[in-house]
């Protein structure tokens, strides 16, 4: 019983990490890369939701491009990973993490006020409220991540800048235990909850208006719902996982090895989970606008349109 780390860990990493980020990979990344493209050069006139979704869609692309190398070192045992690149990774994955549910909790908050007014006369439905709102999300998020990399760097500089070791590896495991409670307070807990909020208040005013019209408003409301529940779902589970396992590293507690393992292990499965959003994020892209739908439909019947023609 006390080998339990010798086999469970490394079976994990590579029949389990390898096989789902390269999955994840090859699914997410042609659909943000579409969505990406497709702001860029289909989307004639951008509006405040297009902002949030298209930064959105950009930061999983990013992050997706770093899963290749993950899903490789994992597949071959990769132990010792090249230091700035650990870096970089950790970095790119945290921040997609939180900015993903950021810029969806806006999105969310942008439909709201568009119920409630209609002709964007709201200050934060304008573009250059969005900008600055974005930009400021960046910092934010940056900012949240920053203490992370203070704690790889120490780690890495510890064991001969070589061994790349994951968040709930890091560090003192006490004061790993409270940063990671303030980073899923206030990175997950609040802007999911202002998701369902969001979703509450939209479901408030459509009611007001289908009394009034006799007409169904439930769409919005379904893909804000479906929005907040995604997260949900997908999120809580690292977030719960990682601090057990911080709390598991704790020596006073003199927990067994195998018992240890078998936390890390179960960590290790809600990575994958979560990292999931990024190919599910585009789903959302298509049905938040119907600006950007249409938009793609018109230019892809453009290029059929001159491939047809073409002698």
């Amino acid at each position: 019983m006390d080998n339990c780390s010798s086999f469970l860990t490394p079976i994990l990493e590579k029949y389990y990490l390898s096989p789902m980020y390269g999955l994840e990979f090859s699914i997410g990344f042609i659909g943000n890369l579409v969505v990406v493209l497709g702001y860029i050069f289909c989307l004639p006139a951008w509006k405040s939701t297009n902002v949030y979704l298209f930064s959105l869609s950009l930061s999983d692309l990013i992050f997706l491009c770093t899963l290749p190398e993950l899903s490789y070192n994992y597949a071959f045992n990769q132990k010792k990973f090249n230091s700035s690149l650990c870096v970089i990774n950790r970095y790119i994955l945290h921040v997609n993490l939180y900015s993903s549910i950021l810029f969806m909790m806006w999105v969310s908050v942008d439909r709201v006020l568009l119920l409630c007014h209609p002709q964007r006369e709201h200050i934060l439905l304008s573009l250059k409220a969005a900008l600055c709102i974005t930009i400021l999300n960046w910092i934010w998020v940056n900012a949240q991540i920053a203490p992370l990399i203070v704690f790889i760097m120490q780690d890495l500089e510890e064991n001969g800048w070589t061994v790349c070791r994951d968040f709930a590896s890091l560090g003192v495991a006490r004061v790993t235990l409270i940063y990671s409670i303030v980073l899923t307070i206030s990175g997950y807990v609040v802007p999911l909850t202002a998701l369902f909020l969001s979703s509450q208040r939209m479901v408030a005013v459509l009611r007001k208006r289908q009394e009034m019209r006799g007409t169904s408003f439930q769409r919005p409301v379904r893909i804000v719902r479906s929005a907040a529940i995604m997260f949900l779902v997908l999120y809580t589970p690292i977030h719960v996982m990682r601090i057990v396992r911080i709390v598991s590293r704790i020596p006073e507690l003199k927990l067994s090895p195998c018992v240890v393992d078998y936390i890390n292990a179960v960590f290790i499965v809600s990575r994958p989970i979560a990292y999931a959003h990024s190919a599910v994020n585009p789903v959302f892209y298509f049905l938040m606008t119907d600006s950007f739908k249409e938009a793609l439909q018109d230019k892809w019947r453009q290029v059929k349109r001159i491939l047809m023609n073409k002698p």
